[in-house]
């Protein structure tokens, strides 16, 4: 008998050439050229994004709301205030101020406030409403009983014998500001708003009935007079205060 050729040694499996768009894997795998494959040190699919390194905050609010800001300017202010000035300071434009203002004002009233926010003489400003005057006064009167000081006797007797008359006025005439003297004098009770100058547009000022009561006086023609305490140089004073 013929003999048998031997068995042929075995051949090493070749793995077939990859496709295109594809590169060899583990055991001859292929794997997807598209197939994501993390990167070191990262996340497993599912995990969530690392964030950003040096991310910053959120930006600030643009501040308080208009209406806001014209109640906190409002409540420190001493005389009224344009429209025009309120919105230079809150950089607005002026009809969204006025618009703001008249807002405010028709909520104080429809609320029962014990203020009212009104429009005079060119400006706005807050004002005790005229129903609870008689409790602001009984409290003026009642709780600040401590004497005056020589600088708000001197700025009552101003405006004693020169009302009705501007803050200005007074300062002209004492030389020095009287702001706070005079915020002191309408919170005793004893000097009140007396309208407005026609030519300034300047809160005029003049003694109220209360004042007269402390003096015991009926009427201010019974107040002393000026001459013998006026200087000897009393003509150029009256110059220099006009």
């Amino acid at each position: 008998m013929p003999a048998q050729d031997a068995d042929p040694e075995p051949q090493p499996a070749r793995s077939e050439d990859p496709a295109p768009g594809e590169r060899p894997g583990a055991a001859g795998q292929s794997v997807a050229a598209d197939q994501a494959v993390p990167e070191a040190g990262g996340k497993a699919e599912g995990g969530g994004a690392e964030p950003t390194a040096g991310a910053t905050d959120a930006e600030p609010g643009e501040g308080p709301r208009l209406e806001a800001a014209l109640e906190a300017i409002l409540l420190v202010v001493d005389e009224p205030v344009a429209e025009v000035t309120l919105a230079q300071v809150l950089e607005r434009p002026t009809h969204e101020v006025a618009l703001a203002l008249r807002g405010l004002a028709a909520e104080y009233t429809a609320a029962g406030r014990g203020f009212d926010l009104r429009e005079v003489a060119g400006g706005w400003r807050l004002y005790t409403r005229a129903d609870c005057a008689p409790l602001v006064e009984r409290f003026v009167r009642d709780g600040q009983q401590t004497r005056l000081t020589q600088a708000a006797l001197e700025t009552l007797a101003v405006v004693a014998y020169r009302q009705p008359v501007s803050r200005s006025r007074v300062a002209a005439v004492r030389g020095v500001n009287s702001d706070g003297v005079m915020r002191t004098l309408v919170a005793r009770g004893l000097v009140e708003e007396a309208g407005t100058d026609p030519e300034s547009q300047a809160v005029l000022y003049r003694t109220s009935s209360y004042f007269l009561e402390r003096l015991g006086l009926r009427n201010l023609s019974e107040l002393p007079e000026l001459a013998p305490f006026l200087p000897d140089d009393v003509e150029n004073l009256e110059e220099t205060t006009k």
